[in-house]
């Protein structure tokens, strides 16, 4: 009986956070103006933290990029934020992005994701879904600056690659599968 009544408490805290988190993601809705600022602001950051990046922006065929995207939780986790994807350097559309988890995990973190779009197939698939899902709809290789700082060029010849950047807070983990990428009306 005290099993059952620990199992019980689990889930309504579990329950509890998870409406603690997804709630202010869903309170703040930005204009398209407020989103393309913060792109702006977080690519300039990507180009900033990571040398050779603006070579792999300027061969992509799109760039969606999710700024100050927010992770938190305590064994339930959920992240959120909203983007914009730009083709040419001009914005062709407003998207959320949201994932949740459950593990353990705590804390709570700030970042930029950017996810690059390499091949032109594969931009086109993402821009005709409805609804997109990393890892089952898309495979995407996080970029990982070596020791000597610069990008590996090998993952450079996969079909959507991403970075993280600005990272503020502490939280372990990272890993975009799983996440929910949904189209807005802006």
């Amino acid at each position: 009986m005290k099993q059952v009544a620990t199992t019980s408490f689990c889930r309504l805290f579990g329950l509890v956070v998870l409406l603690c988190i997804s709630v202010p993601f869903a309170a703040h809705a930005s204009t398209a103006a407020e989103i393309d600022a913060k792109v702006n602001a977080a690519l300039g950051r990507l180009k900033a933290e990571v040398p050779g990046s603006a070579k792999v922006l300027a061969e992509a065929q799109g760039v969606l990029v999710f700024a100050e995207v927010i992770k938190a939780g305590f064994v339930i986790a959920g992240e959120g934020g909203e983007g914009a994807l730009r083709i040419g350097g001009k914005t062709s559309g407003y998207y959320s992005i949201f994932s949740g988890s459950v593990g353990f995990q705590a804390g709570g973190q700030k970042r930029d994701i950017i996810m690059v779009f390499l091949d032109a197939g594969a931009l086109r698939q993402f821009r005709d879904s409805k609804g997109w899902k990393a890892g089952v709809d898309g495979n995407i290789t996080l970029i990982d600056v070596g020791a000597s700082g610069t990008i590996d060029t090998a993952t450079l010849k996969k079909p959507i690659v991403a970075f993280m950047v600005g990272q503020k807070g502490l939280m372990a983990g990272i890993s975009l599968d799983g996440s929910k990428i949904t189209k807005l009306d802006r």
